[in-house]
């Protein structure tokens, strides 16, 4: 998911740079460029931070609905669902959470 989400994010980039109204796409771009490092870090000491899984998988999540309903108010006009982006940044922050209780969970292995 974290090369979807860069490969996403510069596309974002570059697409904000060449339209109109580059404020949805711009932030769209952004969250998935942020979080595209922060999957490959959490995959990179899965074995060793117990809530790394958990965290990645409601990051990912997260981010998908944030940034797809930016892009939905962009392209279609209208958003993906009712607080659809309050939904998604509030996974994220909880992902983010996650990732911080991590460091006070010891590892099995």
């Amino acid at each position: 998911m974290s090369g979807i989400f860069g490969a996403a994010g510069v596309g974002l980039a570059a697409a904000a740079s060449h339209g109109s109204d580059a404020r949805l796409l711009g932030t769209a771009s952004m969250m998935c460029l942020v979080h595209a490092p922060a999957l490959v870090a959490l995959y990179a000491v899965g074995r060793r931070v117990r809530t790394a899984t958990l965290a990645a998988l409601v990051i990912g999540l997260g981010t998908l609905v944030f940034a797809g309903d930016l892009l939905a108010r962009h392209f279609l006009g209208s958003g993906l669902f009712p607080m659809a982006a309050p939904t998604g940044g509030t996974t994220m922050i909880l992902g983010w959470l996650i990732v911080a209780a991590g460091a006070f969970l010891r590892s099995e292995g």
